[in-house]
């Protein structure tokens, strides 16, 4: 059995299990989780964590896996990962995002072209939205490709908690990573956005969009943010209101911000609009060159790109972040060197700063090893 054997990686705890498996696939290193939620009421694996290692074996030719008769261990060992075309229904208790960071991760490292749909919910309060992943999660990912290939991601369907019934399909052909060196964020040049109303008033979203735009006109005047009101199967089977904002600088760097109504509640609209306004500014001042939602992305990227340095600009490092890196040197032993970065600016210099470059070497990943 792996988990008696030496060389697998031992765990504990359900935390950042994702990070674990991604890891664990594009090294082929075996691990084994153990005590998850043990002292809780239902201690043992989710529901959405089980939906997640079957999306898993979906991806993967070979994988093993044996989970304990209480469902708090389980033993996991990493298969060939081929790619394909998928088509996966995830669990409604997590959002399509829960899903879409593994999918991220993995996709450029398959040995075929990954065709995948999901189905499920689109837009929550706890996974980064299907649109965050559109703007922000590609953004990441085009920055470490020399020319799009004809990566696509498309919002077929919205679904809301709790009943889901969102479609999205991603396309990522094979790609080859490049090492970046990229300290300059730019200037903020436009804001962007989407306000959607399913199964409610087409003026939610109308004045979800007047609320969000009176704050952000504030500071930029190029502000604009579209209305998608949807009927029908395409509103998915659950009624819900909300939006994302998409801040994009000089240098084609994307920041996002989003805010949802929550389920059986009653939500003002102009409420909403203003706190995704808020959180959008917050995300802006963090800075650097990555949204702090794919922090861990890019450093997946770097690290198992060719084997040369790269360079990013960081915001503050969220806590996602850090342990990732802290993973990547259980598996990999790979390093980052992390320094703070100071502007050019002399009252920058007194003041400190709260961004941090990020330099490390990639492992040269060969899919095909």
């Amino acid at each position: 059995m792996p988990g008696q054997n030496a060389n697998v990686l031992r765990f504990k705890g359900s935390n950042f299990m994702r990070q674990r498996l991604i890891l664990s696939i594009l090294t082929g290193k075996s691990i084994y989780i153990s005590d998850i939620r043990t002292k809780d009421t239902e201690p043992g694996l989710r529901e959405y964590e089980v939906n997640l290692l079957r999306l898993l074996d979906k991806l993967m030719n070979g994988m093993w896996l044996e989970v304990s008769e209480t469902g708090t261990s389980f033993s996991f060992t990493p298969g060939s990962l081929l790619g394909g075309q998928i088509d996966h229904e995830c669990c409604k208790l997590r959002g399509i995002g829960y899903y879409l960071e593994v999918i991220f991760a993995l996709a450029p490292f398959c040995k075929k072209p990954i065709s995948i749909t999901l189905r499920g919910v689109t837009n929550n309060q706890c996974d980064p939205s299907v649109d965050s992943f559109k703007h922000g999660g590609l953004s990441v990912l085009k920055q470490f490709i020399v020319v799009d290939p004809g990566i696509d991601f498309k919002i077929n369907k919205r679904g809301l908690e709790p009943d889901g019934g969102g479609e999205i399909t991603f396309t990522c052909p094979s790609l080859k990573l490049k090492p970046i060196q990229v300290k300059e964020m730019g200037k903020i040049k436009k804001i962007r956005g989407i306000a959607f109303a399913s199964k409610v008033s087409p003026s939610m979203a109308n004045r979800f969009i007047e609320a969000a735009k009176g704050e952000m006109l504030k500071f930029i005047p190029d502000v604009f943010i579209t209305s998608d009101h949807l009927k029908g199967q395409c509103a998915g089977k659950s009624p819900g209101f909300g939006g994302t904002l998409v801040a994009e600088t000089t240098k084609e760097i994307i920041f996002t911000a989003e805010k949802n109504s929550l389920p059986k509640e009653r939500q003002v609209p102009e409420d909403l609009g203003k706190q995704a306004a808020w959180l959008l500014m917050e995300e802006i001042s963090r800075g650097g060159l990555v949204d702090s939602s794919f922090q861990g992305l890019a450093l997946i990227y770097m690290a198992f790109g060719q084997k040369d340095v790269s360079q990013m600009l960081f915001g503050p490092l969220s806590i996602y972040g850090i342990e990732m890196m802290r993973h990547i040197i259980a598996f990999l032993n790979v390093m980052f060197k992390l320094e703070p970065y100071f502007e050019e600016d002399e009252n920058e210099l007194k003041k400190g700063t709260n961004k941090v470059l990020v330099s490390g070497v990639g492992i040269g990943f060969n899919k095909f090893s």
